[in-house]
C-alpha cells in the first residue's frame, strides 16, 4: 500500500515539474513591464516580455516585431492585454522571420536585453517604446476558436439541457 502511494506521488510531482516555461525562455530576468523600462531608462536589463504583435518588420539580418505588452502566466504565454498601450515594446530578433506566419494579433514572447529606446514613426504617433534584442523568440500556437459565452468545451454535466428545447432530442 505505500508503494503504491509513493508510486502515486512520485508521478504526480513529475507531472507537475512538466508545466513550466518553455525551455527556449527559461533563464534570469528582471521582472519589469516595458512601461516601468520607458520610466527606468536602464538599457542592459534582461528581460522576458510578451504579448500581441503589431507589426512584423522584416529583413536579411534581423527582423523587429511591434508588440502590445501584455502580463505572462506562469508558462511564459500572455495572458491579459493591456487597456491604455503602456506596454507597448519593439523586440528584434536576429535573422528572418517570415512575415506571413508571425503576422498580427499572433502572441508571442521573447527574451533578451533592453538595448534602448525607439522613437516613434511618424505614421504611429505616440511616446518611446522600449527596444529589446532578443535572444529567443516564441511564436505560440494559436488557441482554438472557443464561445466565449461556453467557456468550456464540454458540459460538466453532458445530459443537462438534452430534449428541452435547445435543439437536440
Amino acid at each position: 500500500m505505500k508503494l503504491r502511494l509513493l508510486a502515486a506521488a512520485a508521478f504526480a510531482s513529475l507531472a507537475c515539474a512538466c508545466a513550466t516555461v518553455p525551455a527556449q525562455l527559461q533563464g534570469d530576468v528582471t521582472q519589469i513591464t516595458p512601461a516601468q523600462a520607458r520610466e527606468a531608462g536602464r538599457p542592459g536589463l534582461p528581460v522576458r516580455w510578451g504579448g500581441r504583435i503589431v507589426a512584423t518588420r522584416a529583413s536579411a539580418e534581423r527582423t523587429c516585431f511591434e508588440m502590445i505588452g501584455s502580463e505572462l502566466s506562469v508558462y511564459g504565454r500572455p495572458r491579459h492585454m493591456t487597456d491604455d498601450g503602456s506596454g507597448r515594446f519593439i523586440a528584434c530578433g536576429a535573422g528572418y522571420y517570415d512575415p506571413a506566419v508571425y503576422l498580427k494579433n499572433r502572441e508571442l514572447t521573447v527574451t533578451g536585453r533592453l538595448e534602448g529606446f525607439e522613437a516613434p514613426r511618424p505614421e504611429t504617433p505616440g511616446y518611446e517604446r522600449p527596444r529589446v534584442i532578443a535572444d529567443s523568440v516564441y511564436l505560440w500556437p494559436q488557441a482554438p476558436n472557443q464561445d466565449p459565452r461556453y467557456p468550456y468545451s464540454r458540459r460538466p454535466w453532458p445530459w443537462i439541457g438534452w430534449g428541452w428545447g435547445d435543439g437536440r432530442y
